[in-house]
């Protein structure tokens, strides 16, 4: 018997010479498997942005998408898991310019596009290879031959031809529109990357004047400088005398004229059951604009600053813009009510700026335009929800569906611009009144590249394809596409999923994966969320250091389906790191109870109470496997663990040592084999989840194959 068996399992010494022999055998790339792996089984890695570093919630990812790739492995297919990293434009830039500012007292403008995107490339690449080598740790199965960047040379080709075939579609289109602009990172941003923060503000209640019969309330005074009307219920009794009238005002320093229209988007029961109308501070306000034919009267700025009105007005930042225009309304006895209420305030997702909806010319997906597909009229926006009616697409938990289905009905034109440089830029160049878009740069002089870049997700929306070669049809897009499985957290499904659905069924006519797993949030041990803030923020790779990898992964799984939130605390990781140590002291039992014997595979001379003791096994077994196929992880952990420590060690070993020491030749062979067997299976079945300590440990049992590429037991 080995003599490292004597001591304790140590993971820090055993989890990086593992490492190496996976990747030595190649077996990680599904071209090198062997030849009984047939069925094709793929999936993508959410790529992990290159701004951050591996967290609990990418940990849990990490560790239940290698328990698929590395179940399906076991089960014969030839199994392909696609690393890769995510540029995050709108994060990394931001990022990177705040520590030049920080150091260099520059900003983006005083650095030049060029020398900026030099910058923010070789930040994203150093932080790529700390991201791999987190990966790496977690002993995640994934094929490095077959890396790939969002915003490297196949990615930017697969941008730029997706771009063009909707382009010529006419699904992409140039418009003047209400954004949501981030005023702190200026660049406009997506509905899905606003983060509504709840605050305590106030609403005014006032009249825009003295010679104006019609109250309003708002919790923005200083907007009001741009209404261009006043809109009512057509129902309501208390304004029906008003609509169609016309109104002039100077409204703190600013004139403005109002017009009375009827509108069935008021709520009569809201404030006071009149709402003064900003087209270009609001998305709601531009729409009843374009219904009514209301001027546009632009009133703030990128920068969130007031452009016009009275001195104490003009020129400030939106905040104190507002305490003048409300001290004004005072002064002038127009402010009839001033109350405190709840508001959630729109923030973006990665600068933390506050929202100012602003009138830009921005470049949209149009989601409701109609195309031809396949002979038929189509839009996007029935693709997408198509692909999940038809069951073409299974969502795990189903609950889920119904948010989905909720979220695509009230689906808007996705705006894919960003004012920002680093990122896929436009291909579309203009020269004087011509516009080229291409998948290449026009030929000739004169011509100028539109100077914004595209939304993240718009590339993010390619990855199940364009990792596979697309728009070259490659066997890899032939053999792994549509992709079996898309395992994510509930947060993006509407960011990334939908997107993906929605690209996938356009551009290549089906769905791009055929289940989504979805995972929740991981809290703390009390039930927190976890943050550097609260001060609760748990390090994966300190846990790994100091109890392993495998710990860290069951503790993870064991009790968290799809789509829940997971309790984990360093008392959950020490208990699983003590469970490494129990398979341990089992292998050394066996390894010095059988010494005399070898594993017969076609072993047959059962005594009768090893019989049973078989029986039960293989049910349990036949149970696990099956829960696998079902994506119940959280069950099989938790059934593999209690049979391997309280059936198998506390009881079935316990009784093998009076068997053993027993005279009668033929039972203790039986339960020998019965030892040996169930020792293996139990290392099959829990390798997917504990993968550095059972491939340990099943090299010296087997002095074969990897147990990577072993067979999942078949009963």
């Amino acid at each position: 018997m080995n003599e490292k068996f004597l001591k304790p399992y140590n993971s820090a010494e055993t989890e990086d010479s593992i490492s190496k022999k996976w990747e030595e055998s190649g077996y990680f790339n599904p071209d090198n498997l062997p030849e009984r792996h047939k069925e094709s089984f793929s999936i993508v890695l959410p790529p992990p942005n290159v701004t951050g570093v591996l967290h609990m919630g990418s940990a849990l990812m990490l560790a239940i998408e290698d328990i698929m790739v590395r179940h399906n492995r076991m089960k014969g297919k030839k199994t392909l898991w696609i690393p890769g990293t995510d540029h995050a434009a709108i994060a990394t830039q931001a990022k990177v310019e705040k520590e030049i500012q920080k150091k260099e007292g520059k900003s983006r403008h005083d650095l030049g596009r060029e020398e900026l995107i030099r910058r923010v490339d070789a930040f994203a690449k150093e932080s790529r290879d700390t991201i791999v080598s987190q990966i790496k740790k977690m002993g995640a199965s994934v094929d490095w031959s077959r890396e790939a960047f969002t915003l490297d040379e196949k990615r930017n080709l697969a941008v730029r031809t997706a771009f063009k075939r909707m382009y010529d579609d006419g699904l992409i289109y140039r418009g003047y529109r209400v954004v949501n602009w981030d005023p702190k990172g200026q660049t406009t941003i997506s509905d899905d990357e606003i983060v509504y923060e709840p605050r305590r503000s106030k609403l005014y209640t006032f009249k825009y004047s003295k010679d104006i019969p019609i109250t309003i309330s708002t919790t923005r005074p200083e907007t009001k400088l741009g209404d261009t009307a006043i809109a009512v219920h057509p129902d309501d009794p208390r304004y029906q005398e008003y609509i169609g009238k016309e109104y002039d005002a100077v409204f703190a320093g600013e004139p403005i004229h109002l017009k009375v229209i009827a509108d069935q988007v008021v709520e009569k029961e809201f404030g006071t059951g009149a709402l003064g109308v900003t087209p270009v501070h609001s998305a709601v306000d531009w729409e009843i604009a374009q219904r009514h034919g209301l001027p546009l009267k632009q009133v703030i700025d990128e920068y969130a600053k007031v452009m016009t009105g009275m001195e104490t007005v003009k020129g400030k930042k939106t905040a104190e813009a507002r305490d003048a225009v409300v001290a004004w309304l005072k002064e002038e006895g127009l402010l009839e009510k001033e109350e405190e209420i709840d508001q959630n305030v729109a923030t973006a997702e990665r600068t933390g700026g506050i929202i100012e909806p602003l009138p830009k010319l921005q470049w949209f997906i149009g989601v409701n335009k109609e195309f031809e597909k396949d002979g038929k009229s189509a839009t996007l926006k029935g693709l997408m929800k198509k692909a999940v009616e038809s069951k073409s697409i299974s969502i795990l938990p189903d609950r889920f569906e119904k948010i989905y289905f909720n979220w695509i009905g009230n689906l808007l034109d996705w705006c894919i611009s960003r004012q920002i440089w680093y990122g896929h830029r436009v291909p579309v160049w203009y020269r004087n009144e011509e516009i080229h878009c291409g998948v290449e740069a026009p030929s000739g002089e004169g011509w100028i590249q539109d100077e914004d870049t595209l939304d993240t997700w718009f590339s993010s929306g390619l990855w199940t394809f364009s990792t596979l070669g697309w728009p070259e049809q490659t066997e890899d897009l032939k053999n792994y596409h549509p992709t079996s499985v898309l395992e994510t957290g509930t947060d993006i499904l509407f960011f990334w999923v939908a997107r993906m659905i929605l690209m996938s069924s356009y551009l290549l006519g089906e769905v791009p994966f055929r289940t989504v797993y979805l995972h929740g949030l991981v809290r703390d041990s009390q039930g927190k969320k976890i943050s550097k803030s609260l001060g609760n923020n748990i390090d994966p790779l300190d846990l790994i250091a100091k109890y392993g990898a495998d710990a860290v992964r069951m503790s993870l799984i064991v009790g968290v389906g799809p789509g829940s939130d997971s309790k984990v605390g360093e008392d959950k990781v020490k208990a699983y790191k003590n469970f490494a140590n129990k398979l341990w002291n089992i292998t050394r039992f066996i390894l010095t109870s059988t010494e005399n014997s070898s594993y017969d595979p076609s072993f047959a001379e059962w005594s009768e109470a090893d019989a049973e003791i078989m029986k039960s096994r293989d049910l349990l077994i036949s149970e696990i496997t099956k829960e696998m196929d079902e994506y119940k992880f959280y069950l099989v952990a938790e059934k593999i663990y209690h049979y391997s420590w309280h059936e198998f060690a506390d009881k079935i070993i316990e009784e093998s040592k009076a068997v053993l020491s027993g005279t009668d030749v033929k039972v203790r062979e039986s339960r020998v084999q019965v030892l040996l067997h169930t020792h293996r299976l139990i290392l099959k079945v829990l390798h997917p989840f504990m993968p550095f300590v059972t491939e340990e440990i099943w090299g010296e049992m087997d002095s074969g194959n990897l147990l990577l590429v072993e067979s999942w037991p078949q009963i």
